[in-house]
């Protein structure tokens, strides 16, 4: 599916081969909808300091992660490419370039897909927005025969504006379905929307007066993420990549990649990444390193704005990824589906990582990166976690303060009924037929590094399976 999926513009040699003989030893795909460029800031290799910082990672990781002339042959084989099946395949530690899915080095994703395919085809698909999806509407056979909606704008209020006037409550909708629904409102929505319709945990169903549909003790259990933290170094002087950056539309580096597609702003920053394993015993790598020309310590309101206005920072972050808690939770805050739902992640040892290992693979990832980081002259000084936070348990209480996440997923997941599944296999919600659930809260763990393009895959293993279905007359085949 990843092949089907992927257009590959970063490997061009791959591509003709493929092309000529059917060969393709690193498994990419070369027609799919979804474009992916390297993302090497070459542009931003003027700086001195920044090839100085490179050549010292690459240093430092060919020997931490030992068997330098393996890596090294590996390195040549996938020309650093992360997503070289026989990397993969291999479960390899090294040093890699990080792809991005950008088209002529324009973003590009899952929204451009949509738009391509509605334009193409606009009799099939039809994009409603300002609609806020609020109970799946089901037959006496629990059958999914339809969804209500409230047509209005910024009606939810996770929302961080007040509906406009006139819009606060919304007007009433319904659409129904000739065949089946299919949600796909994510790790947090899915899960809220099951329960106000139904279906979803006894005593959440209870709690909020809600007439069970059918009872599903899984919806909204099994929530995981990734961890991750930066450690911020600042510099001697401003980056000279970042010379009349203001992150704004018309700035210096905004004129020279609209005009000539250079410059930085072709790249998302990232200039190195290191595939590791914490401990030399993990089944798989479990931590990427990647170094970020700015400031990126998590974020918070205003998070974005330092980095137009602090140039001379360096931020190595650290994701942990295979967690290995997988006690998150989703539950209602309201019966109200303008309420956004409670949300607890339960990191650490408030979930069911009770030995620590996920925290402490993380505090090995900032070890890891200070001595990448370590005697590099053009830094100054380590903003975060800083000079004072040294020891093991120092290090933990601030990976404990300053972890932060952006991966949520699994708290719909595939699985037996019986042991907290809510989903077969063909993505089908136990016990009612005519819905399914195709997003991110499908995994029974959390997949990969990044999740994205694992989601990409999902979505054309449901389209598969929808389109079989259909072909037979039976979408409940």
């Amino acid at each position: 599916y990843f092949e089907k999926l992927e257009n590959c513009h970063h490997r061009p040699i791959d591509r003709v081969l493929h092309a000529l003989t059917r060969l393709n030893p690193a498994r990419h795909g070369f027609g799919g909808w979804l474009h992916t460029e390297k993302a090497l800031p070459l542009s931003a290799l003027g700086d001195k300091d920044l090839i100085q910082a490179i050549h010292r990672g690459v240093e430092v990781a060919l020997k931490e992660l030992g068997n330098e002339g393996g890596q090294i042959v590996q390195g040549l084989e996938s020309l650093l490419d992360p997503n070289d099946w026989r990397l993969v395949e291999a479960n390899a530690q090294g040093i890699h370039y990080t792809p991005l899915t950008t088209h002529g080095h324009a973003r590009t994703g899952a929204r451009e897909r949509v738009m391509d395919v509605q334009t193409r085809f606009p009799e099939r698909l039809r994009i409603e927005t300002n609609a806020l999806v609020t109970k799946v509407i089901f037959d006496d056979r629990k059958h999914a025969i339809g969804v209500e909606y409230r047509k209005g704008r910024k009606l939810y209020r996770a929302h961080g504006r007040p509906p406009l006037p006139g819009d606060a409550e919304g007007e009433p909708k319904v659409a129904r379905a000739s065949r089946e629904v299919i949600l796909c409102g994510g790790a947090f929505n899915t899960p809220q929307l099951l329960m106000l319709s139904g279906i979803g945990p006894k005593p959440e169903l209870d709690r909020w007066g809600i007439q069970p549909v059918n009872v599903l003790e899984g919806v909204g259990k099994n929530l995981q993420d990734r961890y991750e933290v930066g450690v911020v170094h600042k510099l001697q002087q401003d980056w000279h990549s970042l010379a009349g950056a203001t992150f704004t539309k018309g700035d210096g580096p905004y004129r020279d990649w609209a005009n000539h597609r250079t410059g930085i702003y072709t790249t998302n920053g990232a200039v190195l990444a290191v595939v590791k394993k914490s401990v030399k015993d993990r089944p798989l790598p479990d931590l990427c390193c990647f170094a970020l020309v700015g400031d990126f310590h998590g974020y918070f309101p205003g998070y974005s704005k330092l980095s137009a206005t602090e140039h001379d920072r360096l931020t190595w972050a650290i994701l942990k990824a295979h967690t290995v808690n997988r006690g998150g939770e989703v539950t209602l805050k309201s019966a109200d589906p303008r309420v956004a739902p409670q949300v607890d992640f339960h990191y650490f040892e408030e979930g069911t990582d009770q030995a620590n290992q996920d925290l402490d693979s993380v505090v090995e990832g900032i070890r890891f990166v200070r001595k990448m980081t370590a005697g590099l002259k053009f830094i100054k000084e380590e903003e975060f976690p800083g000079p004072g936070v040294q020891s093991d348990e120092q290090l933990r209480d601030f990976v404990r303060d300053n972890a932060w996440g952006h991966h949520a997923s699994c708290s719909c997941r595939i699985g037996k009924e019986s042991e907290g599944g809510v989903l077969d296999s063909n993505f089908r919600v136990h016990g009612v037929t005519g819905l399914r659930v195709v997003d991110a809260s499908v995994f029974p763990r959390i997949p990969g590094l990044f999740i994205v393009s694992s989601i990409y895959m999902v979505a054309e293993k449901a389209a598969d399976v929808i389109h079989a279905n259909s072909q037979t007359g039976n979408c409940q085949a």
